[in-house]
């Protein structure tokens, strides 16, 4: 909410400096935001007289100026290019070291084809007062020369502007300000001189209400006005709160809202199709909005119509259709109230924000509606002329006043301050409020018709604090107790330090919906039978909750490749939903991979390769040990879900929980997406990960062993059935002491090879400990690790 510092003054009397009052405003709950003294900002800049004004010796279109100000005795020579430039007239002068807003430089002095050129005289594009750039500001000839700029253009006056919350409608106009300043004793509050204006005929308009949605409908016509400009000081005050001036007649509408918080609209009578009716759309009806917009209506909408057509949404926006004009003789004069839900409801659903909409939806004061007619007409007789009939009326305006009972201790006990019961009730009063009944233990009061945020005793509590000052609230000394141990839950650790490693690995974060279709759902393994299907979904394209994040990662990796990202590394932490109960909510780090591992160039020895499996085992088990799970104890199974690929991907399971999964993804899926594969991904469980154990913060001693380590190579011929992972565990197990390291470096089937088995090779690296190994202990080693491999497995010594 903007207005000026003079425009409170029309309402407030006070002595108070600018400071004061934007001080005085925060303490009471209207935060200033912003305060903007213009007579400050453009005080280099005022009025000087051009003594002389002659060609530029090496520019045609230049001339060179002498200059008369008030601050020199001589005369200042400045260049200037503009084509209305001649000596005799009085326009804007800049020195140099003057800043200019709308050029944004600071003007030095500087030489223009060899002249020398000094400050410049400014045009009202320059100075931001309109786009007005094809010559230079003149002013009238009987200004004084050294007259501020901002005296000139009336900009002398502060702009405050303020953060109104929800609650605060009646603060959204200057005059809802002033009584607020004037409860904290910043002045006195000016009564609003209204008289009652008798209509000299009856309206030949007539108004009915056919919707429960507006409340009431008060309408006057007033005939043989004149609309043109209105005048300066209104166009002064609009324009500095940021609303630029149309017609005497609109702009008198834009004051009211502004000034007293009463939206009010004017249709030009002449227009009007007989009488008006306020009801509810029929659906598909359409109107040309004043904002320049077509807006298709939908059924239940509240709209003021006349016999034909529909004239504008009531309390948002009016139609072209009856706009007045400069042509505008004879108007009719709007002033209603409306529901504020409804109101709400159909400026969110057809995207319109207006100054009305913004009060209306809030809660305007209705007992004001009378008065705020007449008001209104006054003004527009002063400024438009013309002859007033008597008010029309339809409905009534509601009344939202209530009665609250408060304890005169209320304010001590709820909020620490020791405020008197007299000054309790000096500051209900100056608010507006109606003292109904009082006790030496508390006070009743009527709360006014301008706020509808006043319902229980905590309410007034409010006001007693704001009113009597937020800064003069105790402070209290609080104790924070030290954390002996982290704040943190383990799965925020654990979502942080997936962020981290993942993003360490090259994959760039996404962070999608927690939504997707059904059909798709179904695709990732959701059997909830409906219970997590959305009932309002955002939009039929997000109506389930995901049972994975796969799919979301698959469409955004799709996005990237059409628009030649060809190689895609991305990945979300984010929870999954497998069902309605309390433990079905879990969260998981989900991967994807799609092209090739690495972009090609010119410095790579190696061709670029396409993605595969072992990239995000990989990634997979780098991130396990970045989390402190025991990667050597993990068990690898085929037992992935079914949109993985069945024959090329796995799980990570300790014992029967199953804590990562990872592979190719099915051909179907890639399919359905119509994404090129290949298409790798994986998904960590989080939540299934065992706790990690308290490491010590002291450093344990680097023990490097000084014998060399020995490593050996078996080949076993297995069932093809036969997992790789169970003959490295079982090799492992055969002497946990010396056997350091188990690795695959061969899987073979062929010839050589019978039908139904295959040969698998790997590497047993052996650390000895105390002594160098000798033939017989490495024959001894090498029957432990036969042995075991060959009872664990059913395998044989490959010859």
């Amino acid at each position: 909410m903007k207005f000026t510092l003079d425009w409170l003054r029309q309402h407030l009397d006070f002595d108070a400096s600018l400071e004061q009052v934007a001080e005085t405003l925060t303490q009471i709950g209207l935060e200033v935001e912003e305060v903007e003294d213009r007579g400050a900002t453009f005080a280099p800049f005022r009025v000087a007289y051009v003594e002389s004004a002659e060609r530029h010796p090496d520019a045609d279109r230049l001339q060179v100026l002498k200059v008369k100000t008030a601050d020199s005795n001589e005369l200042v020579q400045v260049v200037c290019g503009a084509p209305n430039a001649r000596a005799g007239m009085k326009g804007i002068f800049a020195p140099s070291g003057t800043y200019i807003p709308g050029l944004d430089v600071t003007l030095k002095k500087s030489k223009i084809r060899g002249v020398e050129s000094n400050g410049m005289m400014v045009s009202e594009k320059e100075m931001c007062l309109s786009d007005e750039h094809n010559g230079i500001i003149e002013v009238d000839d009987a200004l004084e020369i050294g007259t501020p700029m901002a005296e000139v253009f009336g900009l002398s006056d502060p702009i405050i502007d303020i953060a109104i919350t929800p609650n605060r409608a009646d603060c959204a106009c200057v005059r809802g300000i002033a009584r607020d300043l004037a409860a904290a004793g910043l002045g006195s509050l000016k009564p609003l001189e209204i008289q009652k204006i008798a209509g000299t005929y009856e309206s030949p308009v007539k108004v009915e209400i056919h919707d429960e949605n507006c409340n009431m409908f008060l309408g006057r016509y007033i005939k043989n006005v004149k609309n043109g400009p209105s005048p300066k000081w209104l166009q002064d005050r609009l324009k500095a709160v940021g609303l630029r001036p149309i017609s005497a007649l609109v702009d008198i509408t834009n004051l009211m809202t502004l000034d007293v918080n009463r939206p009010l609209h004017v249709y030009d009578a002449d227009k009007l199709n007989g009488n008006i009716h306020v009801r509810a759309a029929k659906g598909g009806e359409t109107l040309d909005a004043l904002n320049d917009k077509s807006y298709t209506l939908m059924e239940g909408q509240v709209v003021i119509c006349d016999e034909n057509n529909v004239l504008g949404l009531g309390g948002i926006v009016g139609g072209v259709e009856t706009g007045c004009t400069e042509e505008t003789t004879n108007v009719f004069l709007e002033c209603a109230v409306f529901n504020p839900e409804r109101n709400a409801r159909t400026g969110r659903d057809l995207q319109v924000d207006s100054d009305a909409r913004y009060r209306f939806d809030r809660g305007i004061d209705g007992a004001f509606s009378f008065d705020g007619i007449e008001m209104a007409t006054q003004i527009i007789l002063d400024l438009c002329g013309g002859e007033v009939s008597e008010v029309v009326q339809a409905g009534s305006a509601p009344d939202i006043t209530k009665e609250i009972t408060m304890n005169f201790n209320h304010p001590k006990k709820l909020i620490g301050i020791e405020v008197s019961p007299e000054r309790q009730e000096e500051i209900f009063v100056s608010l507006g409020f109606e003292v109904i009944s009082k006790t030496a233990e508390d006070i009743t009061v009527k709360s006014p018709s301008w706020r509808h945020d006043m319902a229980i005793p905590q309410d007034l509590v409010e006001e007693v604090a704001r009113i009597h000052g937020y800064d003069n609230l105790p402070v209290l000394s609080v104790v924070k107790p030290s954390l002996t141990e982290s704040a943190e839950s383990v799965i925020l650790q654990r979502t942080r330090l997936s962020r981290a490693a993942l993003a360490s690995q090259g994959y760039n974060e996404c962070v999608t919906y927690s939504f997707m279709r059904d059909d798709r759902a179904a695709m990732f393994g959701s059997n909830d039978n409906g219970q997590l299907k959305l009932v309002n979904p955002i939009s039929s394209e997000w109506n389930q909750m995901r049972p994975s994040i796969l799919a979301n990662l698959i469409e955004a990796a799709k996005s990237n490749v059409d628009r030649s990202f060809a190689n895609v590394a991305l990945f979300e932490v984010g929870p999954i939903y497998k069902s309605s109960k309390p433990d079905g909510q879990e969260m998981v780090a989900t991967g994807l991979r799609q092209g090739q591992m690495s972009d090609k160039h010119w410095s790579s020895n190696e061709a670029a390769r396409e993605v595969d499996i072992y990239d995000v085992k990989a990634d997979v088990m780098a991130l396990l040990e970045t989390l402190g799970a025991p990667t050597a104890n993990l068990r690898v199974q085929r037992n992935a879900p079914e949109y993985y690929h069945p024959g090329r991907s796995a799980t990570l399971s300790l014992g029967k929980n199953v804590i990562a999964v990872f592979g190719e993804i099915h051909p179907e899926i890639t399919e359905h997406f119509d994404v090129k594969g290949p298409l790798v991904g994986f998904e960590v469980f989080l939540k299934q990960l065992p706790p990690q154990k308290k490491k010590s913060t002291t450093r344990p001693v680097l023990n490097l062993n000084p014998l060399q380590p020995v490593t050996r190579d078996f080949a076993f011929i297995v069932d093809q059935n036969v997992e790789a992972d169970e003959i490295v565990k079982a090799a492992v197990t055969a002497d946990k002491k010396l056997i350091t390291d188990t690795n695959i470096f061969d899987v073979y089937q062929g010839k050589g090879i019978d039908d139904g088995k295959k040969s698998i090779a790997i590497t047993v690296t052996l650390q000895p400990q105390d002594q160098t190994l000798t033939d017989q202990d490495l024959e001894a080693v090498s029957k432990k690790i036969i042995d075991a491999v060959s009872a664990k497995t059913q395998a044989t010594l490959r010859a």
